[in-house]
């Protein structure tokens, strides 16, 4: 587990347990942070600098997305690299052969949600 948290707490503790039983719970975990799977399908797609994942997931809140790299790029399913242009501070975000194979499976959910869950609620 990545995140600073209060490690005496029941909830810690119970995820903990829970990521030491299955590391599926802890992908679960991380994926089911607000934002994380639009923040990787929108590198994905190319959006590739912070300021265009801003703009294209509009609502998220800056700390928001940068808190989302980091938990990406720190599970290596993402890469910072400077930006090659000469600006200097500006960076840009990739897929990692594991991001690309998460995305792939992430796909196959998404397809499987809109063909089998849409249905629950009709």
């Amino acid at each position: 587990m990545i995140e600073e948290r209060k490690i005496t707490s029941t909830n810690y503790l119970n995820q903990t347990y829970l990521e030491e039983k299955c590391t599926l719970n802890e992908l679960i975990n991380i994926l089911s942070k607000r934002w994380t799977t639009d923040v990787l399908f929108e590198i994905e797609e190319g959006n590739d600098r912070f300021s265009s994942l801003k703009k294209s997931i509009d609502l998220i809140s800056d700390n928001v997305l940068a808190n989302r790299l980091k938990l990406l790029e720190q599970y290596k399913l993402i890469k910072k690299t400077k930006d090659d242009s000469g600006t200097t501070g500006k960076y840009q975000y990739f897929l990692t052969p594991i991001g690309y194979k998460l995305s792939e499976l992430l796909d196959q959910l998404c397809q499987f949600s809109d063909s089998h869950m849409n249905s629950n609620f009709t």
